[in-house]
């Protein structure tokens, strides 16, 4: 088979089925993800490190393995990526989000996404962008700059997960990691117009030392960033499963696959266009409540309801920023441990936002941390009272279109809606509820905006029901395919050409 730039937009099943069938070999089908990297990358800033040996290698004994008749794995010759952030493979650099101290620093282990990838037989070809400690919705970093949005480059990708997704709807690669602590896997695939699922808390196991319990305020997660259900699906079988090392580790063995024939004839939705506090652009707003209405072709019964939420949103925002401060300023406390004191020699590799915050946590004791936990329960509460009732939660994945990029390094999301005052770091984001309760979660591709931009809705199932989320997308996609959207990609013109 002649290798063309169309393969490149096939889907993971698509392309193990060549690989299985040997109508393309490992190395071949390596080779022309390479070379797209090296031809789009610098319009995109997708990724920032990438091991073309380490990978070559690798996909020459994958190929080895195939020509000899031996067992590998069911994504043997998969081209991925990782994250540039808490996520790690040995011998790999780290900058935690593009801290420019730490350009030339190097780990030893690996994080979950890594490891069990490699042990079904992908590639990692190398790390994609994200903002410094993740800590905000969009992608952009002193060292290595924005991340651009493969629909209009002159738009950011979101983040945390930015380059991950900006590779993946511009076909570097067929899948690639996301970490989502506040939406950081939906907010980039809901800009980018990708698939993004975040599963329930447990379902994929998240390895942290030398605290094992720092996964849990908010919860975060490692996962996958596709163009459909499908490969999401797939994804999440090479993740899911018990670990040891993870306290919170689900011991069950799952095939996600098969969920995807699933009928949704009967399930009850609960559309909600805002959670009750969000304001809401309107472009979004009327695109999602034209996409929910879809699910009832499927046979599912969708009403518009409420959670009884009375807070404002500004202070729900805080309440994220709050909750996840204790982790990042552990991890500046270890870095100083190590030798490398971020805080005080290295300020202006932070973005000032963030370093508001940074010593706002400081300051913070047991009492505040606690009324943190009762503020996060209501919501808990809320979403469980809706889910008592209903099967399934839709709304927009996002408030807003994406947003341009800065040229100084610290692009942020919008700072008012509708005339309402948002935080700009996540503030305009309908994620970061489910990364206070656990909730399975996903962005799917709702529709275009007038000017061609992505938009998503998000679609949130009971704890544990990863298998009704996959059911729901699967469906909508069946009767609102997405795939033609990509041409807007292929189609767009380099930066240099």
């Amino acid at each position: 088979m002649a290798i063309s730039n169309e393969l490149q937009y096939k889907s993971v099943a698509e392309l193990s089925s060549l690989l299985k069938n040997k109508q393309l070999s490992p190395v071949e089908m390596l080779d022309m993800f390479i070379a797209r990297i090296e031809e789009r990358n610098e319009s995109l800033n997708a990724f920032v490190f990438t091991d073309f040996e380490g990978a070559r290698e690798r996909a020459s004994a994958i190929e080895k393995k195939l020509l000899d008749g031996e067992e590998v794995g069911p994504l043997a010759g998969i081209p991925t990526a990782i994250k540039d952030l808490f996520d790690f493979k040995p011998g790999w650099p780290s900058t935690f989000g593009g801290i420019r101290a730490f350009k030339n620093n190097v780990v030893d282990f690996y994080c979950t996404y890594a490891e069990r990838m490699e042990a079904e037989g992908a590639v990692l070809v190398g790390k994609t962008n994200s903002p410094v400690m993740g800590f905000r919705g969009t992608c952009d970093n002193y060292l290595f700059g924005p991340s651009r949005n493969p629909f209009n480059l002159a738009k950011n990708t979101g983040g945390s997960s930015g380059g991950s997704a900006a590779a993946v709807a511009d076909g570097l690669v067929p899948i690639a990691e996301g970490t989502d602590g506040g939406g950081s896997i939906r907010i980039p695939a809901a800009w980018c117009g990708l698939y993004g699922y975040k599963a329930s808390w447990g379902r994929v196991p998240f390895i942290s030392r030398p605290n094992a319990f720092g996964g849990v305020n908010p919860f975060l997660f490692e996962g996958t960033l596709t163009r459909n259900v499908e490969d999401a699906a797939i994804g999440l079988n090479a993740l899911a499963g018990y670990d040891a090392r993870d306290p919170y580790s689900l011991d069950q063995e799952v095939d996600f696959t098969a969920s995807l024939k699933k009928p949704l004839k009967g399930m009850r939705i609960a559309y909600s266009p805002d959670f009750d506090v969000f304001p809401v652009e309107k472009e979004v707003a009327d695109t999602v409540r034209s996409a929910v209405t879809l699910f009832e072709k499927a046979g599912a019964h969708v009403e518009e309801v409420s959670f009884g939420i009375t807070r404002d949103q500004r202070e729900l925002s805080d309440l994220w920023c709050r909750l996840i401060l204790p982790i990042n300023i552990d991890t500046f406390e270890s870095f100083k441990k190590q030798g490398v004191d971020i805080l005080s020699d290295y300020r202006q590799d932070l973005p000032p936002e963030y370093m508001e915050w940074i010593e706002r946590g400081y300051q913070m004791n047991v009492l505040d941390m606690n009324r943190d936990q009762h503020m996060r329960t209501e919501i808990y509460d809320a979403i469980q009272g809706v889910l008592q009732d209903y099967d399934l939660i839709v709304t927009p994945t996002l408030a807003s279109l994406p947003v341009d990029n800065a040229d100084d390094g610290n692009t942020v999301g919008p700072s008012q809606i509708n005339g309402v005052e948002v935080d700009p770091l996540i503030g305009w984001c309908l994620t970061y509820f489910t990364n206070f309760t656990g909730h399975p979660s996903a962005s799917i591709p709702a529709g275009l905006s007038k000017d061609n931009l992505p938009i998503g809705m998000q679609i949130i199932g009971r704890r544990y029901a990863d298998e009704d989320v996959l059911a729901a997308s699967a469906a909508f996609e069946e009767i609102k395919p997405w795939q033609h959207i990509y041409e807007i990609c292929k189609n767009r013109t380099l930066i240099g050409s």
